[in-house]
């Protein structure tokens, strides 16, 4: 599997497991819109209109981490040149900095909650090269849920989105 491109770096997503697992607002708007109501009285239609309207708008803005890793390169604001990258090594290391600073909750029990953190780097360094996008996420001490994103660019499961940065 060859793959060529670069990564963007989303994150780190700090929230509240509530607002990370309200999924409606973590999926992109359908590319078709719901057609306007046909009267005043429908009132389920314009339910819906005004819900898709809410997404269309929110979406592409929010920084709560979609449910799909490729959809991150819809946010076109969420984008920096200075988290993009050609080498994986240089992703791995921003997302070990930034796993570090809000490292996951452990256990009472001494068990692991969660694969190691050299895991997780070898994983990265292994998949990242060949077009797979990497997503650490976790609970924290405090019970708040982060998430840090590799996403490659083009990204082979949406290639049909281009790239949230300008051309250079």
């Amino acid at each position: 599997m060859s793959w060529s491109g670069h990564f963007h770096g989303y994150g780190p997503w700090i929230g509240t497991p509530s607002n990370y697992h309200a999924e409606g607002f973590r999926r992109p708007p359908h590319t078709d819109p719901p057609p306007p109501p046909a009267s005043d009285d429908d009132k389920r239609a314009r339910e819906v209109l005004a819900r898709y309207r809410e997404v269309a708008a929110d979406f592409p803005v929010s920084n709560l981490p979609p449910l799909m890793s490729g959809h991150w390169l819809l946010k076109r604001n969420q984008a920096s040149a200075e988290r993009t990258w050609t080498d994986p090594a240089a992703v791995r290391e921003w997302m070990t900095t930034l796993y570090l600073e809000s490292p996951p909750f452990e256990r009472e029990d001494g068990k692991r909650a969660y694969v190691g953190l050299d895991v997780k780097r070898a994983y990265a360094l292994d998949v990242l090269p060949r077009g797979v996008d990497v997503s650490w996420v976790h609970y924290t001490r405090t019970g708040n849920i982060v998430s840090i994103n590799a996403v490659c660019c083009p990204n082979r499961h949406h290639g049909d989105l281009a790239c949230p940065l300008p051309p250079s």
